[in-house]
């Protein structure tokens, strides 16, 4: 599964709609492997533009994000991808994402 976690500084998860790019991790069961990080060519000061950030993530399976707006909410469930919002840094969310996961798997 392709895992996309939105981060402007490269550190935290941050909001859906003003991530200046997304972290994308490939996980098959095993350790996660960051494949890239794609960038989103937003200006951070607008609002609405959750669209752009969606469009780099069509062979995504999963987008973490801190927050994501109504619209933007709207727009990734008709894409079809799991929403997980949830705050962090970027490797304590994947961590706890994947730990979830494993357990659901095995209940």
């Amino acid at each position: 599964m392709r895992i996309a976690i939105a981060s402007t500084d490269k550190l935290n998860v941050d909001h859906f709609g003003r991530a200046l790019g997304f972290f994308v991790y490939l996980w098959e069961g095993k350790d996660p492997e960051m494949v890239e990080y794609r960038e989103t060519n937003i200006n951070p000061q607008k609002k609405h533009q959750w669209a752009e950030g969606l469009s780099k993530l069509d062979d995504c399976e999963v987008i973490i994000v801190a927050q994501a707006g109504m619209k933007a909410k709207y727009g990734i469930k008709q894409a079809g991808l799991k929403l997980v919002e949830e705050e962090g840094t970027v490797e304590e969310v994947l961590e706890r994402f994947i730990k979830h996961e494993e357990f659901m798997a095995n209940i």
